[in-house]
């Protein structure tokens, strides 16, 4: 098989006093994404996809909170070893498509950016990485503001002899 395609899902909890990091990029906010480490969870779906298309298990197998040298990580560097990780066993990323949840802050503005990040970490073309945002209008905890989500699809190419 030379494709395979992997989801990933990630949900964190909002609170007070923490940064709003999406996509690699610390967006202005009265609330940030409470986790182990930067709970950036657009990132965190992304990698959960690009582990799940190789059947690698999660990221919490990776990176365990549990673990303190993952306390307040950078995620995109998190995501560079994942890509590291799929490349060694001879795939690469084909495209990336994303959803973020999120009533507040409006997150349209900050789409290219994140974009840009996550296609330089993973030396992808900007046009393989796709990002939407969404609100859930005001139904369950991401409508309630709690929380913000995130979905990823990966779809992996075999870039070599690969299992």
């Amino acid at each position: 098989m030379n494709i395979r395609i992997g989801n990933g899902y990630d949900i964190h909890r909002l609170v007070p006093e923490r940064p709003l990091i999406l996509g690699g990029v610390k967006i202005d906010h009265e609330l940030g994404l409470l986790g182990h480490s930067d709970a950036d969870v657009l990132t965190h779906a992304i990698m959960d996809a690009m582990l799940g298309a190789l059947s690698l298990g999660d990221i919490g197998h990776y990176f365990p909170p549990s673990d303190p040298q993952w306390k307040d990580a950078d995620s995109l560097e998190l995501l560079a070893q994942v890509d590291r990780l799929i490349q060694a066993r001879g795939w690469q990323i084909g495209n990336i498509d994303s959803v973020i949840v999120a009533e507040r802050p409006k997150l349209k503005p900050h789409i290219p950016a994140m974009r840009d990040r996550l296609s330089t970490v993973l030396n992808l073309q900007s046009n393989q990485v796709g990002i939407k945002a969404t609100t859930n209008e005001k139904l369950d905890a991401t409508g309630r503001e709690e929380g913000i989500a995130a979905y990823a699809i990966v779809l992996l190419l075999a870039s070599s002899v690969s299992n």
